[in-house]
């Protein structure tokens, strides 16, 4: 039951901010870390446009928390897989989007999963393509499996490619099962959430500006602050 005068998004801070996304008063840190990503923000709102001059300290914040937990997760892997992995990651916001019912961490590391794992089979000569569990999962690992045979990798490179994508899909899986113990406190999905903050909203979504077969992509990888 909702408390009167406390944030209707988070049911624990006190509403104090007028918002027209919302309609209602809701708290500033709700305002702070959900607009523009949860809360469809008109331009008129008098806090969009101040947090777009002067970012708010509770922003930074958050951007820290998030790369904190999302850059180590991709660290080590060479380029061309942190393009496969970003690539991906893309492709479970795109997807969460507009799915029903909603999207959950569970799925997305259940849809990885199998999708890595299909492919690491292929790699040791047998063709058995692994299932999720979840019917969200499933429909998360059709979409996957679609951008990637979209992938021309180019001739004797399929291998370096289906190599790449498993390594990356198996880090996806990995933020999806452990972004709710890392990340405490925050509002579930916890790994969703990051990504549609983290994920750059010009990600190449063509097979055509991807990257190709483990050959790298036109640029350095870049990670927004």
């Amino acid at each position: 039951m909702a408390v009167h005068g406390l944030c209707p998004l988070c049911g624990i801070r006190k509403a104090k901010r007028e918002c027209p996304g919302v309609g209602r008063r809701i708290c500033a840190v709700c305002c702070g870390t959900k607009r523009l990503v949860e809360i469809p923000c008109p331009d008129s709102c008098p806090y969009l446009s101040s947090s777009r001059n002067h970012p708010a300290a509770v922003v930074q914040r958050r951007r820290d928390r998030d790369l904190g937990f999302f850059v180590p997760l991709i660290a080590d892997l060479s380029e061309p897989q942190s393009r496969l992995a970003l690539l991906l990651q893309a492709v479970v916001v795109r997807h969460a989007g507009d799915a029903v019912p909603a999207v959950l961490d569970a799925d997305i590391a259940d849809a990885a999963g199998a999708v890595a794992a299909t492919l690491e089979t292929a790699r040791k000569g047998v063709i058995y393509e692994h299932e999720a569990a979840t019917a969200s999962g499933r429909r998360l690992a059709a979409a996957l499996r679609e951008m990637l045979k979209a992938l021309d990798p180019g001739p004797g490179n399929l291998a370096r490619l289906e190599t790449d994508a498993a390594i990356a899909l198996r880090r996806i899986e990995q933020g999806a099962n452990t972004a709710a113990d890392a990340l405490s406190g925050d509002a579930a999905p916890v790994y969703l959430g990051v990504l549609r903050r983290i994920v750059p909203g010009e990600l190449p979504a063509s097979p055509e500006a991807a990257p190709q077969g483990g050959t790298g992509g036109s640029g350095p990888l870049i990670i927004p602050g």
